[in-house]
């Protein structure tokens, strides 16, 4: 017998699942795994998806679908694109759902009280970190540049401070030495996917327990801007990798030679290097090796790309670029 949206569900052990109505926020990659999972999550029905309005996307700045709205379409939901949370015809659509809950993973705005009472069991979220570190807008990116070695998603409740509600349920995942943000927030968007589905189900059986957060361990990760991508040579080579690796895939970070921008996407930290220079001195530029002093120790770059060029490695780069050895990255022009 196909299962409907109103009959419930038995998971493994017996355990009787009641149905609920879902509204889902959410705009970017990251949020599709969630989607994908309460889309697949019987008995309970996405009845409708919030996602932030069309912008210009990529190099030719054309306007297009995000990735939450393309999947909703492809998945024959609702959209609602808001510019603005009180927009009264966005909220009179919003109760015409009748949600039981709301799920958010990366919307990309605050909520407003009259959105966040609107699901009569309130509204919940993925949040890529483990609360209370890295609130806000960039919580994995910032873990990176800070060079942890760990972190992990929280399912935690919405309220009107950021990220600052009770949490439902947290798991982690360790951060490789040389893994960029895109591959670690790739990860926590499947793990929160299935954990978050098990917190639905929790709340559906009245079986959700809360926890407060420590207020006085909360930090916050700010939004990323491109101006966070300046390299500080005078920096020891750890803390320039983990900032190289922590702004790929966007905003990167860059340096200037000559007055040309390069973007780094890969480096390491290069420890078989004896040869001392200035901070942002190149110590060697030849065959596969391009390596530039730091603060503490050098930096081996092992990808780079020359503004509106592609990608390379250093010896394709060092084949069409005049790099030699004491010639000098700079942070600005």
């Amino acid at each position: 017998m196909v299962k409907t949206a109103t009959q419930p569900e038995t998971r493994p052990h017996g355990v009787t699942v009641p149905p609920l109505r879902i509204v889902f926020f959410g705009t970017p990659e990251f949020a599709v795994p969630t989607l994908d999972a309460l889309l697949a999550a019987a008995p309970h029905t996405v009845v409708g998806v919030v996602t932030q309005p069309d912008r210009p996307r990529g190099r030719g700045q054309r306007v297009s679908d995000a990735p939450v709205k393309a999947r909703a379409r492809a998945a024959g939901l609702p959209v609602l694109q808001p510019e603005r949370m009180n927009d009264v015809a966005f909220l009179d659509r919003l109760a015409a759902l009748h949600a039981d809950l709301g799920v958010v993973a990366a919307y990309g705005k605050i909520l407003t009280g009259a959105v966040l009472a609107t699901p009569r069991l309130g509204m919940i979220n993925v949040h890529a970190s483990l609360l209370p570190r890295y609130r806000g807008a960039a919580p994995v990116h910032r873990a990176i540049i800070e060079g942890e070695h760990a972190t992990g998603v929280t399912i935690m409740r919405v309220v009107r401070a950021l990220d600052a509600g009770p949490m439902l349920a947290s798991d982690h995942r360790a951060i490789g030495p040389d893994e960029t943000s895109q591959e670690v927030e790739r990860d926590l968007a499947r793990l929160g996917s299935r954990l978050l589905v098990a917190v639905v189900d929790q709340i559906a059986r009245g079986g959700a327990r809360e926890r407060p957060q420590d207020e006085a361990s909360a930090t916050y990760a700010h939004r990323l801007t491109k101006d966070d991508g300046a390299i500080d040579w005078s920096w020891p080579a750890i803390r320039i990798h983990n900032l190289i690796r922590g702004l790929h895939p966007w905003p990167h970070a860059f340096v200037y030679l000559r007055g040309q921008r390069l973007i780094l996407h890969r480096a390491r930290v290069a420890g078989d290097v004896l040869t001392r220079g200035e901070p942002g001195t190149i110590l060697i530029a030849s065959g596969d090796r391009l390596i530039v002093a730091a603060g503490d120790g050098a930096l081996e770059i092992s990808q780079l790309q020359a503004e509106g060029k592609r990608l390379m490695a250093p010896r394709e780069f060092l084949a069409g670029h005049q790099l030699n050895a004491g010639d000098r990255f700079t942070a600005a022009p």
